[in-house]
């Protein structure tokens, strides 16, 4: 079963060495565990990271920011998937969707009305990822990444 837990002092090693698994190009698309925990520190008042786990084995990261000021007014209140990753031995088998839906169900309950991602596109495979779990392409970019969103309500 896939949970969310807390990044403590007791799985804060194993979550930073998950981005070890990486092969190159996924590197390229997402920052290291340990940086991205570093943020969360630093943006105590929005960050939400959490330590994916299959059962009992820690198998991923995600942080969601729970405001920003770039998504457009008309879109609030809305949450941004700042950081996922899941490592490569347990992609491709369903657990990343899982997540995706746990955070999609927390969102509607905490009443967003949209949620966004942006991904890099060197790759096509976080694009297609977030299009089959329901995100849309706004056509619009940030930096170097896509603009997606996925209307709640």
């Amino acid at each position: 079963m896939i949970t969310l837990r807390e990044i403590t002092p007791d799985n804060f090693r194993a979550i930073i060495q998950l981005s070890d698994t990486l092969d190159e190009s996924q590197k390229k698309s997402v920052a290291p565990n340990v940086v991205s925990i570093a943020q969360a520190y630093v943006n105590l008042e929005r960050a939400w990271p959490r330590a994916i786990y299959l059962d009992e084995e820690p198998i991923g990261f995600v942080m969601m920011a729970l405001q920003d000021d770039d998504i457009p007014e008309a879109d609030q209140p809305a949450y941004f998937l700042w950081r996922f990753m899941i490592a490569k031995p347990y992609q491709n088998k369903g657990y990343g969707k899982q997540v995706i839906d746990i955070l999609k169900q927390k969102a509607i309950e905490d009443g967003m009305a949209y949620w966004y991602v942006t991904c890099t596109m060197h790759d096509p495979m976080p694009y297609q990822f977030y299009i089959t779990c329901g995100f849309e392409d706004t056509h619009e970019m940030d930096d170097d990444e896509q603009i997606l969103k996925m209307r709640l309500k």
